[in-house]
């Protein structure tokens, strides 16, 4: 059964979090192999982690809510095409960004940025969403 994708507070948590560790990927020390990128993330505190993942979150999230539904497999993760996520981060754009090239590279990084998310987000074994304990799923 096919059912199209909303994203749930969870899954939107996750996206933003998968990010966030790639842009913990990218500082120097790590890159270099110096540290892991899961253990840098452990050893930020509380607050660094939420200055990261809010800063990241008024680029993303605008993003991952305006991407079109699509329809997902149970025990599949949702999957949308670069033509897609390239579209809803034009849409949510909007004309902040003045220049041809300066948009350009806007838009291709936080494109990489929201596959990057995307790529985050593990299967979806409930197409809903929801787990209601004390019903029986309906066949």
């Amino acid at each position: 059964m096919l059912v199209p994708v909303r994203f749930t507070e969870n899954e939107l948590t996750v996206a933003l979090t998968g990010a966030a560790k790639v842009l913990v990927a990218a500082r120097k020390d790590v890159r270099r192999g110096r540290l892991d990128v899961d253990e840098t993330w452990a050893a930020m505190s509380g607050y660094e982690r939420f200055q990261l993942l809010d800063g990241i979150g008024d680029q993303l999230l605008p993003v991952l809510v305006a991407l079109p539904d699509v329809d997902v497999e149970p025990g599949t993760a949702p999957t949308f095409t670069d033509t897609q996520v390239r579209e809803a981060v034009e849409g949510q754009l909007g004309e902040g960004v003045s220049g041809r090239l300066r948009r350009s590279v806007v838009v291709r990084a936080r494109v990489a940025l929201v596959q990057s998310a995307l790529a985050a987000l593990p299967p979806r074994s409930d197409p809903d969403g929801l787990v209601v304990p004390d019903h029986p799923p309906e066949s």
